[in-house]
Parts: structure tokens; sequence; C-alpha cells
């Protein structure tokens, strides 16, 4: 009974492949300057970041809208 997700951009996408990808195409340090949370910014890992984005509702919703705008770049 569930709904398709047809209109969900981030359906399928984990957040573990949200921050890798990020990492890969910004950087650690440029990644803590466009968005400035202490997982980035200081000793980041991927797996302490996932940790606090996890509890963290406004965070992660920061990381996907980056995320989403990341992938019309060129």
């Amino acid at each position: 009974m569930t709904q398709p997700q047809a209109n969900n951009p981030l359906h399928g996408v984990t957040l573990e492949m949200i921050v890798t990808r990020l990492v890969e195409q910004y950087g650690w340090l440029e990644l803590g300057r466009l968005i400035d949370i202490r997982c980035f910014n200081h000793d980041p890992s991927v797996k302490s970041s996932l940790q606090f984005l996890r509890k963290t509702p406004w965070a992660r919703k920061k990381v996907e809208s980056l995320y989403l705008q990341s992938r019309h770049e060129p």
C-alpha cells in the first residue's frame, strides 16, 4: 500500500551516499564552509557526519538541499 516516490528526488538515495558525493565534489574544507556544522569542520569523517545528521533534522535538511543543488551544477 505504499505510494510510489516518483516526485521525491531523494528516493533511493541514502544519507551516506549524499555525504560521500558531497565530499567527493567539494572536499571537507569547502563543505564545512558551505554548511557550517562541527562534524564538517573539526576532524571530519563520513561516520561522524552520519551520526550527527541522523540526529539533527535541520542539518540533514541543509545537506540534502546542497546535494540536490549540486546535482544540477556542471
